[in-house]
């Protein structure tokens, strides 16, 4: 009886291992790309005979004595739906599959950044985004070292809708609405971005080797040894920490979240605002804050409370209530609450605010208010505080996650089979501590990825960094301008393009909402430069080349559409000038034709140029005619730029 239960086993074991498994990807509602051939593959027992039909059309093949197996499909035109089915010791369905174009949607987190951050901001884009023709497939955020992964964990294909699209990438959505609109085609974002990460994450183990530091850092952690061991340390720290915070919380212990609390010896600062910047002083640790206001009447059913945004956690309270929490300092605090908890009259909004490093407070320059329908409180000014417990600044975790190749091998070597139509990227925040070696990881990647597809021209369409930090009055030296040019020189590589965004950003905020601007920008580049678009203007200027006439520099542009134009007071700013000796100062600017003209009264031969080289070169303000602003740029006379 148990050898017959045994055989029994066996040969289940073996019925289920000869089963068609598909990838990920290849799965109800996908978009396949159009106009190429494309792979549909798998896994099966060895030597298994395998049946696709699709389209009135059967494929056969068999698989290899590893199981694996793939068709190839001949090239379709757009369209869809249609259904696919697999054959083999199983039977697999295929539905509502579309032929468009697919985009690879990569970077860290301004690409990764969903609509659901954005709803405030696009209420009737979100609510108008029911469209069958668009659709997302969101790449689990993982990271692998030992080798490259062949599938993904989780992941499926959705189409927009207005709440599906709270996924969706905003920047990857914008620019599909975009390209959409204009062309009636299916879009197909697959989106596969990692808040945080450096270039040299999502680049192959082979191709790494060209950077021999980042080559060897991988290799430490290539047999899951050091990872596991950092990550647990990690974990703990952290876990620590945070629990002797709450143990010896004052206010957590005195229950000051109590809407009656006598704060009357409670000091007060004003709010945005840092408690470094007030008596309290550079602590870490947890800080309560209270405030007071008087509401004359309640009508309405639902409240929103908008707090800014906070460093670093957040748990808060309205009368008593809990309303509720952020974990991180990032993401805008947006809380709706029951307008029921609300009295006329007196009223007390309580914040429990934890900060395990840097300066915690308030964020300044952002809205603090309660909205009730039509009616919105300002919140800002005096608010009480009190400390609730002091702590040692937490210790910065190691971040194993955006080590070298590990991003690569978890979410981009399992797509190497999927055709695509090219690659949108918005990178670089993280890269901004070794900009001068930026271009050479670009180079690396773009040749990488388009070696894995397969496709030699690859487009691929960057986004250069936005306006971020505070603005500064003088000509200095900026990592994020450096950065800036290093991805300017990308565009030297053929088939690329790049989104200029320097007045798209928040100098208080490294996620900026505008992510409207920056999806239509990216389209305009796709639109010239993969659907060949002619005519259109897809840029702002791009410095070209400049030459000297007794002490002014001539500059030359590409990208000048009807014309240069100083946007808004006609007064053309952000550009500075130098010598040999390499001392920026201020320059006067002035259109001149196609051309600008640059000096400086205390300049006598200026040797070099600089427009908009800073963290957040606000005032800069060279655009063409379209209203497409000039990439920021550093050049010399001897052509070095």
């Amino acid at each position: 009886m148990k050898q017959r239960i045994l055989l029994a086993a066996i040969f289940l074991s073996f019925a289920l291992n000869a089963q068609i498994k598909l990838p990920r990807l290849i799965s109800d509602g996908m978009v396949l790309q159009r106009d190429t051939k494309v792979k549909i593959w798998g896994w099966a027992s060895a030597k298994e005979k395998i049946e696709l039909d699709f389209n009135h059309k059967t494929y056969k093949t068999i698989s290899a004595e590893n199981g694996k197996w793939q068709i190839e499909l001949p090239s379709q035109k757009a369209g869809g739906p249609y259904e696919m089915t697999l054959k083999a010791s199983n039977t697999i369905i295929l539905k509502n599959i579309l032929f468009g174009d697919v985009w690879v949607c990569s970077g860290q987190s301004n690409m990764e950044l969903p609509m659901d951050r954005l709803k405030d901001k696009y209420k009737d884009v979100i609510a108008k985004s029911e469209n069958a023709n668009i659709r997302q497939f969101l790449v689990p955020d993982q990271y692998y070292f030992a080798s490259e992964k062949e599938d993904f964990t989780s992941g499926e294909w959705i189409q927009a809708n207005p709440i599906s699209v709270l996924q969706f990438s905003g920047v990857a959505y914008f620019f599909a609405l975009e390209i959409y609109e204009k062309y009636k085609i299916p879009i197909g974002l697959i989106n596969s971005a990692l808040g945080g990460s450096p270039a040299e994450s999502w680049i192959s183990e082979e191709s790494v080797k060209k950077f021999p530091d980042y080559y060897t850092e991988f290799s430490k952690y290539k047999d899951g040894t050091l990872e596991k061991q950092i990550d647990e340390n990690d974990r703990k720290v952290s876990n620590d920490w945070y629990k002797l915070a709450n143990t010896t919380d004052e206010g957590l212990k005195n229950n000051w979240k109590n809407a009656d609390l006598d704060d009357t010896n409670w000091k007060t600062m004003n709010v945005p605002g840092y408690w470094a910047d007030n008596e309290l002083g550079s602590i870490n640790g947890v800080v309560w804050f209270r405030k007071e206001f008087t509401h004359p009447t309640v009508k309405e059913n639902t409240a929103k409370l908008i707090l800014g945004r906070i460093v670093d956690a957040d748990s808060v309270f309205v009368n008593n209530h809990y309303v509720g929490t952020t974990s991180y300092q990032y993401p805008p605090r947006i809380y709706s609450l029951d307008a029921s908890i609300l009295k006329e009259g007196k009223n007390e909004i309580s914040v429990r605010v934890i900060n395990n490093s840097g300066k915690g407070g308030f964020v300044l320059d952002k809205p603090y208010e309660l909205v009730l329908g039509n009616d919105t409180l300002d919140l800002k000014g005096l608010w009480k505080y009190q400390l609730g417990a002091k702590m040692l600044s937490l210790p910065s975790p190691t971040f194993v996650r955006w080590k070298p190749v590990g991003l690569y091998n978890a979410m981009i070597a399992p797509l190497k089979n999927y055709s695509i139509k090219g690659v949108l990227w918005y990178q670089g925040e993280s890269s901004t501590k070794k900009p001068s070696e930026y271009f050479a990881l670009m180079e690396t990647l773009i040749a990488n990825w388009r070696t894995q597809w397969q496709q030699p021209k690859l487009p691929f369409i960057l986004v250069q960094l936005t306006n971020f930090m505070e603005p500064k009055s003088e000509p200095v030296e900026s990592n994020w301008a450096e950065l800036r040019q290093q991805q300017l020189n990308v565009l030297r590589i053929p088939n690329t393009g790049m989104a200029v965004t320097i007045d798209l950003g928040e100098w208080n905020d490294i996620h900026p909402l505008n992510k409207y601007d920056v999806g239509k920008r990216l389209s305009l580049q796709a639109r010239k430069l993969v659907y060949r678009e002619k005519n259109l203007i897809a840029s702002g200027p791009v410095f070209k080349a400049m030459r000297q006439k007794e002490n002014k520099l001539i500059l030359s542009f590409t990208d000048t559409g009807s014309g240069l134009m100083a946007k808004e007071n006609g007064i053309l700013k952000g550009f500075a000038i130098a010598g040999n000796d390499g001392k920026f100062v201020w320059a006067n600017a002035v259109i001149e034709g196609d051309k600008v003209i640059v000096w400086s009264d205390v300049m006598i031969n200026p040797s070099k140029v600089r427009y908009a080289w800073a963290d957040n070169p606000v005032e800069a303000n060279l655009y063409n005619k379209e209203d497409l602003p000039a990439s920021p740029f550093e050049a010399d006379l001897d052509g070095r730029k």
